[in-house]
C-alpha cells in the first residue's frame, strides 16, 4: 500500500500546474499519512492547500496509512493469539484487519502442513501476499512484526500519462516504467507481486465488461469480447458487432434451386422462382415441369345437367350422358331406362338355406334363427351367441354351434336337466380316498385319521406318520420310540424300569420296596436308578455303630460309627478322627450339563460368629479319595448362621459309574486341630438320564 501511495503521488504530480499554492506533493501525502496514523480517521482532513490535487493526495495517503495500520493489527493478532474471533463484526474498520488476520493464519497453517509458501491459492492478491509472508516468517522462526508497507499489495497499476514514464527502470518492466523507478501495466493488465511482470485482468470475472443482456463475456488476453448466447437461427449469421445479419443464399450460392428456377433471397431464407411460365390448363410442379390440370376434378359442376366432363391435355370437354345402369338394375328393352333385377328368381341361389326377399336395386335374405344378414357380403352368417351374451346362456362353459350353442360343465359338475345349469358331482360315492372323503362344491377332499398324513404325490393315499423321526421325536419318549402304523410306542430299558401310566416316561422300579432284590439278611438294600445294590458296613476298630441299620437304606439315611476307645489306649485317644459315616446318593447321566449340581450337604454345629482369629472355631472341608475325573468339588457356605459343606458335581459323568467320595470335615480352633470327621459318600451314576 506504500507503493500505492507513492505511485499515486507520481501519477497526480502532473496535476499540480493548476494554479494552486506551490506545496510539494510529498508534503501533502506526508500530512495525510500523519493524520491517518494519529486520528485513525480520514473523513475530515484539515486542508493545507487550496489545490484540489493536494486534497486528493491527502485523502488517498491517509486511507493507505489507515489500511496499513489495520492490516498490521490483524497480522499481529494472528501471530500473538492465533485466532481472529474478536474481529467478527463486519464493519469498514474491521474488514481489513480480519482479512489480514485470517490470511496470516492461513500462511501459518500452510507451513505446519509442510505446503510450499508460494502455493497458488484462489484468494485475493493482498491475501496471498500476507499469507506468503507469514508462512516465510514461520519457516525462518522470526518473530518480528510484519510491516504491510514492505508488501506490494497493489492489485493493478495505471498505465498513467507518458509524462511519468522514465528510463531509470528500462529493461526491468514488462510494460511501462514510471519516473520513480517503478513498473506499471497497460490497460487490461495488473502488476504482478514481483513488481515487474503484468498479469491479465479477467474483466468477465470482475464484472468490468459491458456485455448486453443475452450476451456472454469471454475473457481474452488484455481485454474481453461479448458473444451472443442464443444463436441467430437458420438463414442468419453473427457479425463482428454481435448482431444477426441475413444470409443471402442466392449471392453466396448455397441455395438448391434447379436450372429451371431463379433464386430470390428473402429474410432468413430464399425462394425458387420458375424461369418459364405454364400455359392455361397447366400447373408447374416443384421441378418446374408443367402438369395438366384435371378440370373435371378441380372445378365444381364444369358441365350442365345431363352432360359428363371429359378431361383433355390442357383443357376439358362436356359430352351428352348415355344411360348406364348400376348394380341391381338392367337396361329396359327400349334402352331408355333402368329396370330392377329380381335376384331371388335368378338361376343362382343367393340365400342358400334361407328365405330371399327382393328389394329395389337389391335383395336381402330372411335368415333363420341363429343367423344374421350381412349387408356387405349379402349372406347369412352364424351368430356366436356365446360371444354376444357372455355369462348369460350357460352356468359354466358355452360352445358355439352353427345356428345355436351348447352348454358344458367344468370338472366336478354335470349338466342339469335344463341343459344350461350345472349340478355338483359327489365324487365320494366312488371312494377315491384311501381313508376319509369329504365332498365339496365342485370337488372333494381326502382326509386321514390320526397318525397318518395325506400323500403329496396323489393327494388320495394316507401314509403313516413316523412320529419317532419327527424333529420332536427325541422328546416324545423318555428312552426310545418305536413307530407303529398310525401311532408309536415308547420303550424303557430291559431291566430296572417300567413304563409309566402316561405311556411315554420310564419309571424306576424300587426293588428294595418291592422285595424283588437278592440281598441277604446281613446286607442292606439300596435302590439306585435302574437297579439296586446290596450293601454291608462294619465299623473300624475302636469305633462302634450308632443306632441300628435297616434292611432297606433310603437316600437320606446315614450310617455312623463313633470312636470308642479301650481304657489306657493312648493311640486311640490321640486319633483325630472322631467318627466315620456312610451316606448314599443315586445320580443320572446328565445329557445337558450346563452348571454345577449340588448333591450332598454337610451341616455343622459350628457358629459363624465365633471368629477363628480371636479364639473361635472354623471348619475345613476336603475330598480325600474317590473324585473320579475330578468331577466333584466341595465348597463351604453359611446357612442359618452356621457353616455348611456342599458337595457339587462340576463335570458330567457318563454312567454306569460307582465311586466312594471320602470327605473330611475338620474342626479348627486357635489352639489347634479340634478333631476330624470322615464322611463316605457312595455315589452311583446311572447309565441313563432318567
Amino acid at each position: 500500500m506504500a507503493l500505492r501511495a507513492a505511485l499515486l503521488c507520481a501519477l497526480i504530480g502532473a496535476l499540480l500546474g493548476q494554479g494552486a499554492e506551490d506545496i510539494p506533493i510529498d508534503d501533502c501525502c506526508k500530512d495525510g499519512q500523519k493524520h491517518g496514523n494519529e486520528n485513525k480517521d480520514c473523513a475530515s482532513l484539515p486542508l493545507i492547500s487550496a489545490s484540489i490535487t493536494c486534497r486528493i493526495v491527502q485523502e488517498q495517503c491517509c486511507t493507505a496509512a489507515l489500511e496499513d495500520n489495520m492490516c498490521r493489527t490483524g497480522i499481529n493478532l494472528a501471530k500473538d493469539q492465533g485466532v481472529c474471533d474478536s474481529l467478527f463484526n463486519n464493519t469498514c474498520e474491521t474488514k481489513t484487519t480480519k482479512m489480514c488476520c485470517d490470511c496470516c493464519l492461513l500462511g501459518k497453517v500452510m507451513k505446519e502442513m509442510s505446503l510450499p509458501c508460494d502455493k497458488n491459492l484462489p484468494v485475493s492478491h493482498q491475501c496471498s501476499v500476507v499469507s506468503q509472508t507469514c508462512c516465510l516468517e514461520e519457516a525462518s522462526g522470526s518473530k518480528n512484526p510484519v510491516d504491510p508497507k514492505s508488501l506490494n499489495m497493489d492489485e493493478s497499476s495505471s498505465n498513467g500519462d507518458n509524462s511519468v514514464l522514465s528510463g531509470e527502470c528500462e529493461g526491468k518492466c514488462a510494460h511501462l516504467c514510471l519516473k520513480n523507478n517503478t513498473c506499471a501495466c497497460v490497460k487490461g493488465y495488473r502488476l504482478n507481486s514481483d513488481g515487474k511482470n503484468c498479469d491479465d485482468i479477467n474483466e468477465c470475472l470482475m464484472g468490468l465488461s459491458d456485455c448486453r443482456a443475452g450476451e456472454r463475456c469471454i475473457n481474452t488476453e488484455g481485454s474481453f469480447r461479448c458473444q451472443r448466447e442464443v444463436s441467430c437461427g437458420t438463414g442468419y449469421e453473427l457479425t463482428d458487432s454481435n448482431n444477426c445479419k441475413d444470409i443471402d443464399e442466392c449471392e453466396t450460392g448455397i441455395h438448391n434451386c434447379g436450372p429451371q428456377f431463379n433464386c430470390q433471397n428473402t429474410q432468413g431464407s430464399f425462394r425458387c422462382v420458375p424461369k418459364a411460365k405454364c400455359d392455361n390448363g397447366f400447373i408447374q410442379d416443384a421441378l418446374g415441369n408443367c402438369i395438366d390440370i384435371n378440370e373435371c376434378v378441380t372445378l365444381t359442376n364444369p358441365c350442365h345437367r345431363g352432360q359428363i366432363c371429359v378431361n383433355s391435355l390442357g383443357s376439358y370437354s362436356c359430352q351428352r350422358n348415355s344411360v348406364n345402369c348400376g348394380r341391381g338394375y338392367h337396361l329396359s328393352e327400349d334402352g331408355s331406362r333402368c329396370v330392377d333385377i329380381d335376384e331371388c328368381k335368378g338361376s343362382e341361389e343367393v340365400c342358400p338355406g334361407h328365405a330371399c326377399i327382393n328389394q329395389v336395386g337389391s335383395y336381402r335374405c330372411e335368415c333363420a334363427t341363429g343367423y344374421n344378414f350381412n349387408s356387405i357380403s349379402r349372406t347369412c352368417e352364424d351368430v356366436n351367441e356365446c360371444r354376444y351374451y357372455p355369462g348369460r346362456l350357460c352356468a359354466h362353459k358355452c360352445e358355439n354351434t352353427l345356428g345355436s350353442y351348447k352348454c358344458s360343465c367344468t370338472s366336478g359338475f354335470k349338466l342339469a336337466n335344463d341343459g344350461r345349469n350345472c349340478d355338483d358331482v359327489n365324487e365320494c360315492e366312488t371312494n377315491p380316498c384311501s381313508q376319509e372323503c369329504a365332498n365339496v362344491y365342485g370337488s372333494y377332499q381326502c382326509y386321514c385319521r390320526r397318525g397318518y398324513q395325506l400323500s403329496d404325490i396323489d393327494g388320495l393315499t394316507c401314509e403313516d406318520i413316523d412320529e419317532c423321526a419327527l424333529p420332536t421325536g427325541g422328546h416324545i419318549c423318555t428312552y426310545r420310540c418305536r413307530n407303529t402304523p398310525g401311532s408309536f410306542t415308547c420303550i424303557c430299558p430291559a431291566e430296572g424300569y417300567t413304563l409309566a401310566t402316561n405311556g411315554r416316561s420310564c419309571q424306576d422300579i424300587d426293588e428294595c420296596a418291592a422285595g424283588s432284590h437278592t440281598c441277604t439278611a446281613n446286607e442292606s438294600c439300596f435302590n439306585i436308578q435302574g437297579g439296586f445294590r446290596c450293601l454291608s458296613f462294619d465299623c473300624p476298630n475302636n469305633y462302634k455303630r450308632v443306632g441300628e441299620t435297616s434292611a432297606r437304606i433310603q437316600g437320606s439315611d446315614t450310617i455312623r460309627c463313633s470312636k470308642s476307645c479301650q481304657p489306657n489306649d493312648i493311640a486311640c485317644v490321640l486319633d483325630p478322627i472322631h467318627s466315620v459315616s456312610h451316606t448314599f446318593i443315586s445320580l443320572p447321566t446328565f445329557r445337558e450339563f450346563v452348571k454345577p449340581e449340588e448333591i450332598v450337604f454337610l451341616r455343622t454345629t459350628v457358629p459363624v460368629y465365633s471368629s477363628y482369629q480371636f479364639g473361635g472355631y472354623d471348619v475345613r472341608f476336603d475330598i480325600l479319595e474317590g473324585n473320579v475325573e475330578n468331577a466333584f468339588d466341595i465348597i463351604k457356605r453359611v446357612e442359618s448362621g452356621r457353616f455348611l459343606g456342599v458337595v457339587r458335581q462340576v463335570k458330567p459323568l457318563v454312567g454306569p459309574v460307582e465311586t466312594v467320595l471320602k470327605l473330611s470335615m475338620r474342626n479348627l480352633s486357635s489352639h489347634g486341630d479340634g478333631g476330624q470327621n470322615i464322611i463316605n459318600v457312595h455315589v452311583f451314576v446311572s447309565a441313563f438320564w432318567f
